[in-house]
């Protein structure tokens, strides 16, 4: 590789440059974008922000910023989501123009939805029309760009002076870190980049322009929150978005120890509860199992600490009911939302809201306790057991988890993703950084960029050794991105992805089970349009394409931990694999899994 083209490291952030002499506007954006500590920037080129990419290149040395070129802008910005989710900070992504941003949209809801910091660049123009170039300046300029993805952003801008693009720079950082947080956006003027200005003007230093620290709750709210909590009988914490760090996590411990607390946790946020504390209760899912709506109902207290769709898992609890236990909310999602995107759920009751981040909120209340017994009087928690690898004909979702497991023995592991088929009491969390939830949105084709914005970051964090990233992912999602790992094998970051395979967009096809059964229809038709069949896409061979090691398809037992240790010791080894392993279809609870599947053809 060139030096342009280093694989990504730690480097030495140097000082701002604010020398004299013969700048151009984009100058100021790469300088702006350095002082406010972005390690990388991914990016798919165009030539709507070919100021800025020369400005990286040979004004910064692409360096702090790096640039990781991306084969689609999707991965661009899934790659920055990723990356925040494990760093907890964020890193950069560019597209270009409103065609790149249009590829962009689904990863920046995603992000949106997930409270993710990424900060995005584009461009457009010129906007000032007398400079365009025939045809192609104007169907690539937008009057409005950013009204595009306004309504699933934080903040957008479109600076229109060097000045003004050096503070758009500065409080898109900030606003994108403030929590709740997420993605913002900063399109700039073609012509602006494209301008020379000479003498640097004084640029201001990131230094005066931090995030708000966060706020605690008021000590009568705090002594409120803990009152109610310790005079509770059966006191449930619901442990939702919270903070990924190692001492939020010992607090969640302590909290639920001092007050005896069952827990419930959510695969949609990831690890934030030991899934092996005795205090840890019933897998919650995506939505909540019979055994947590009993809990739900059954608590005389409750803390949600940013709970996802709090009011779904009471009405999934209580029916048209009330919901019996005092709730404590401690949030701060209130703040962020417009009314286009329902993403901020039904409107739960609540006794006292604590307008704080769940991390302080414990904080808070923590020292308030006093110890007391315990668990629930009269009531035993009989959590599930990690699920065995079995020894059909043939593999299911579990078998895939029991054999990574054993594959992987006692190596820490980031367990980046997981697909739909996925139970929540298949994987076990022991530190924060265990699982790292789901992609925010709920479409597919984000996945493989999560993974690899994911791996960087731990590769980062570990110094190239320590925990292995491994995400599991649907072949539907798989599919969609799976071109992203080019980028991961370029820039030698290690991945192992693992496609648990069930050859069809599964959830649908359940989806049209049920409809078939409602209107008395022949439920054996479900896979049509449904099943990703005749012929079956070689996902093995797809990744070989990209440059990674391509394992399989496996499709018995006997052949998973063999074929996953080979795939691990190439990632050890510094490379990307995938291994691609033919799945049995999951059922629902409420699906037969004796249902004629059907048959393509």
């Amino acid at each position: 590789m060139s030096g342009a083209e280093q694989g990504p490291g730690a480097i030495e952030r140097p000082a701002l440059a604010n020398e004299t002499g013969d700048y151009w506007g984009s100058d100021t954006v790469a300088l702006m974008m350095r002082e406010i500590g972005l390690p990388y920037v991914a990016l798919n080129p165009g030539a709507s922000y070919r100021g800025l990419h020369d400005s990286l290149v040979n004004l910064l040395g692409n360096t702090a910023p790096q640039m990781l070129l991306c084969l689609h802008e999707e991965h661009a910005v899934a790659i920055a989501h990723g990356y925040a989710k494990v760093a907890g900070k964020p890193m950069g992504a560019i597209v270009h123009s409103n065609v790149g941003l249009m590829h962009a949209t689904m990863a920046i809801f995603n992000a949106w939805c997930d409270r993710v910091p990424v900060v995005v660049f584009g461009a457009t123009g010129p906007v000032d029309a007398a400079q365009r170039r025939p045809w192609i300046d104007w169907i690539h300029t937008a009057q409005d760009q950013g009204a595009l993805v306004r309504h699933y952003t934080k903040w957008d801008d479109q600076p229109a002076s060097v000045a003004a693009a050096a503070e758009s720079v500065l409080r898109a950082h900030r606003m994108a870190v403030t929590p709740p947080c997420g993605p913002v956006y900063v399109c700039l003027d073609a012509a602006l980049q494209e301008s020379r200005i000479g003498a640097l003007p004084p640029l201001p230093t990131a230094e005066r322009f931090r995030p708000p620290r966060a706020a605690a709750p008021s000590a009568e709210a705090a002594a409120e929150a803990a009152a109610i909590l310790q005079n509770a009988e059966r006191p449930l914490i619901l442990a939702g978005r919270v903070g990924h760090g190692e001492a939020g996590w010992a607090a969640r411990i302590e909290l639920a120890e001092a007050l005896g607390a069952i827990v419930l946790t959510d695969p949609k946020t990831g690890s934030t509860f030991p899934s092996g504390h005795k205090l840890h209760g019933p897998p919650a899912g995506n939505n909540p199992s019979a055994d947590a709506c009993t809990l739900v109902r059954e608590a005389d207290a409750i803390l949600s600490l940013d709970w996802v769709d709090l009011a779904g898992a009471f009405k999934a609890a209580c029916g048209a009911g009330p919901v019996r236990a005092k709730v404590i909310l401690a949030s701060l999602d209130h703040t962020v939302h417009n009314g286009w995107s329902m993403d901020y759920q039904g409107l739960p009751p609540t006794d006292l809201h604590l307008p704080v981040m769940p991390d302080r909120a414990v904080a808070a209340i923590l020292p308030l306790l006093r110890p007391r017994a315990p668990g629930w009087r009269g009531y035993t928690l009989n959590n599930p057991k990690l699920p065995a690898l079995g020894s059909g004909d043939t593999i299911a979702p579990a078998d895939v988890a029991a054999a990574l497991r054993e594959a992987l023995g006692s190596r820490p592991t980031t367990l980046i993703r997981t697909p739909l088929a996925w139970a929540s009491g298949y994987w076990e969390a022991a530190h924060p950084l265990d699982l790292l939830g789901g992609d925010g949105g709920g479409g597919i084709g984000g996945g493989p960029g999560m993974a690899v914005g994911a791996a960087l970051a731990l590769k980062e964090l570990s110094g190239g050794s320590g925990r292995l990233p491994v995400a599991v992912l649907g072949d539907g999602d798989c599919l969609m991105g799976v071109t992203a790992l080019w980028t991961a094998v370029h820039y030698r970051i290690p991945l192992l992805v693992v496609v648990s395979n069930n050859n069809s967009f599964f959830n649908d096809e359940l989806h049209q089970d049920r409809m078939a059964r409602q209107r008395g229809r022949p439920v054996g038709n479900r896979w049509i349009g449904q099943r990703i069949a005749d012929p079956e896409p070689d996902i093995a061979t797809l990744a070989r394409g990209q440059g990674a090691a391509g394992f399989g398809p496996l499709r018995r037992p006997e052949e998973l931990v063999r074929t996953l240790r080979a795939a691990i010791e190439h990632v050890e080894g510094g490379g990307v694999a995938l291994v691609d392993v033919r799945v049995e279809p999951g059922y629902a609870p409420d699906t037969p899994a004796a249902i004629s599947r059907g048959a393509p053809g």
